[in-house]
């Protein structure tokens, strides 16, 4: 039974390719190690059957080379020609294909040789769904080792020289690593015996026709690193200059190249293309004697390209493997810091704590921990009581400035006069009432972060201000000349659309893409349903804690009001919302009564209404109990002085201290 072949093991499916690779390089004709082929092949691309199609002579039609059905070798006696529609393109086939004979669907791929397609390799399964464009991909890779066997069989029954089968040392030497750098002077070495040379290199083409060196036999050949070419490696096949003295080479750049080669000696040059891993090569033999090349050697030419491109590509894959591997290994070590951090915040209590174990906030914290490890500015954007702090919090702690202070400062609850004077401070004299210099949030997050919460209600004279603290790292107090340097990192909140405002013309365009640079959607909580009771657990716990009086519990019909609410006002509102309920239950089982909340989705205006009020019972509760110690009802309630005070005024519950 055919099986998804990405289930293959990774490790297993390395080993196969290296084997394919051996058993290519051995064989004189393909056709008799086809079905030991297939066979490695299927621990690649699962498949039923296999079929190998070559061009006819005049290249206008294909027949059928070799064969295996069931995995068995098929014989193939004769074939009559037969055209295959666009040979050159990767298909695949999901249903329809081979339905007489029961095959579900299949794939093809092109056999290349320089270029050209000489060939054509197909897999059939019995299964419906079997590939997908990650089989084509390894398809073509095992059409690549195919055809680097048809060229050995070809350059072998075309090479002039019986000596060249001598140069299969090459191939053992350069298929035994994975660097063709490090044995690139064995590689000269050996390939002298068949094709006399004093100096061998091999390029890749860039952009722009460059030539970047890959690899050398080191003598005394003029220094070179990169190169123009004047053709494109793409149309040509060869060159053979016989006299570097009165013949130019296709080199642009280094003007004095030539010159140079000359002055070194070298008479003769014999260059041929090829291509490794999608990209264009040349393998260039340098001679002092002139004249020392001709058509007749272009086969063994050839024939050591196709080698050194096989270990090129061979290079290629393992690099590829080694980088998904790595990046594997980065995604855990990321799931692992991000659960390292939740952990420790969580051990935090009050609102500050990252709790959640749905998929949307873990991706959350997943973005929170990769860009806590830059000094990038980051804009958290969300709803009201969405935990926009906490992730700021989460970035600070994660971040390389986690020993720095941690500054927030919210622009919705200061006037405008007292954020900037708060933001940047104020020399003495600077206003009526300033009888001495004051140190800004700006100042006092030096070495950590300064955390601007509704960032939105900045008013546009401070825009400008800390649009300077963001491009230049400095900023002046209010009544000062001097300029201080800003050494902190900015994480921005707004739960408005900034994009809206600027259009507007209410929020300034340049500081928008300033802040805008990594951009954390926070989700509200009617979005991660998954989240409500582990959080409410957690609230419960700590408002026990603080109150001395921990709930007996959740009633079912209580948890199921959590689970069927709105949550207009998100996780604030869910703290509130329970902390009212731990009040009125008295120590005791907190009831869908004590939350009186409402189950169907109510109008937006009447919901703010109702958490309006249950927010000012709370505070005024608090303040009540607490004796009106306004720092430690900022700390009951998971709030920062400043937010509190806003709140008092707001509701009309403030007095003198």
């Amino acid at each position: 039974m055919v099986e998804d072949s990405r289930a293959l093991a990774e490790p297993d499916r390395i080993a196969a390719f290296h084997e394919l690779l051996s058993t290519v390089t051995r064989a004189r004709d393909v056709r008799e190690v086809f079905q030991h082929l297939t066979g490695t092949a299927r621990r690649i691309v699962l498949h039923d059957e296999a079929n190998l199609l070559l061009t006819t002579d005049d290249g206008a039609a294909f027949t059928l080379y070799a064969s295996t059905v069931d995995g068995d070798a098929e014989v193939i006696h004769a074939s009559e020609p037969f055209v295959v529609q666009e040979p050159s393109v990767p298909r695949l086939f999901l249903d329809g294909v081979g339905s007489e004979r029961g095959f579900q669907s299949g794939m093809r791929v092109p056999v290349l040789t320089n270029g050209k397609t000489i060939g054509v390799l197909a897999f059939l399964s019995r299964h419906q769904d079997a590939y997908s464009e990650r089989e084509l991909v390894l398809a073509q890779r095992i059409a690549d080792y195919l055809a680097v066997g048809l060229s050995h069989q070809r350059l072998a029954e075309d090479a002039r020289r019986a000596s060249v089968d001598r140069s299969v040392d090459l191939l053992r030497t350069i298929s035994e690593v994975l660097d063709i750098r490090r044995v690139f002077p064995r590689v000269s070495e050996i390939a002298n015996r068949v094709l006399p040379h004093d100096y061998l290199h091999l390029a890749f083409q860039g952009q722009a026709g460059q030539m970047s060196l890959e690899a050398s036999s080191h003598n005394d050949f003029p220094e070179h690193g990169r190169m123009t070419i004047a053709d494109d490696l793409a149309a040509i096949d060869f060159r053979i200059v016989g006299d570097l003295r009165t013949s130019k080479l296709p080199i642009r750049d280094p003007p004095d190249f030539q010159d140079r080669v000359v002055a070194a000696g070298y008479r003769s040059f014999l260059g041929v293309a090829g291509v490794a891993h999608d990209q264009y090569m040349g393998l260039a033999f340098w001679s002092k004697r002139p004249d020392a090349y001709s058509l007749d050697d272009l086969p063994v030419a050839r024939r050591i390209a196709d080698y050194i491109a096989l270990a090129v590509s061979h290079e290629k894959l393992a690099d590829a493997e080694r980088n998904a591997a790595e990046a594997r290994a980065r995604a855990e070590r990321l799931e692992v810091r991000v659960k390292t951090l939740a952990d420790e915040l969580e051990l935090k209590s009050g609102l500050g704590r990252a709790i959640g174990h749905s998929l949307e906030w873990k991706d959350v914290l997943k973005k929170a921990t990769q860009v806590a490890a830059t000094d990038t500015t980051a804009l958290l954007q969300g709803e009201s009581g969405t935990g926009k702090e906490v992730v700021a919090r989460f970035i600070h702690r994660a971040s390389p400035r986690k020993d720095g202070p941690f500054v927030a400062i919210n622009c919705a609850a200061l006037p405008e006069q007292l954020l900037e004077s708060e933001l940047f401070g104020y020399e003495r004299g600077a206003f009526t009432g300033a009888q001495q210099a004051k140190p800004g949030q700006i100042e006092l997050a030096a070495g950590g972060v300064l955390f601007l919460d509704e960032v939105s209600e900045m008013s546009p004279s401070a825009q400008a201000k800390f649009l300077r603290v963001l491009q230049e790292r400095e900023f002046q107090r209010l009544g000062g000349t001097r300029p201080l340097k800003a050494n902190v990192r900015v994480i921005a909140a707004t739960n408005r659309d900034l994009r809206k405002a600027v259009e507007r013309g209410a929020f300034r365009e340049d500081l928008y893409y300033r802040l805008q640079v990594f951009e954390i959607r926070i989700p509200p909580l009617r979005d991660r349903q998954s989240d409500v009771l582990p959080l409410a657990a957690a609230f419960l716990e700590d408002i026990g804690r603080s109150f001395g009086r921990p709930p007996a519990g959740l009633t079912p019909d209580a948890k199921k009001a959590l689970l069927a609410h709105d949550w207009p006002g998100n996780v604030r509102e869910l703290h509130n919302a329970l902390e009212r309920a731990v009040i009125l239950s008295d120590g005791g089982l907190i009831t869908n009564q004590h939350l009186s909340l409402h189950t169907e989705r109510q109008a937006v205006t009447a919901e703010t209404t109702d958490l309006t009020a249950v927010e000012r019972q709370t505070i005024e509760q608090v303040m009540r109990e607490l004796r009106g110690n306004k720092s430690k009802a900022a700390k009951r309630l998971g709030l920062t002085r400043t937010q509190l005070y806003g709140r008092l005024r707001k509701y009309g519950l403030d007095t003198a201290d």
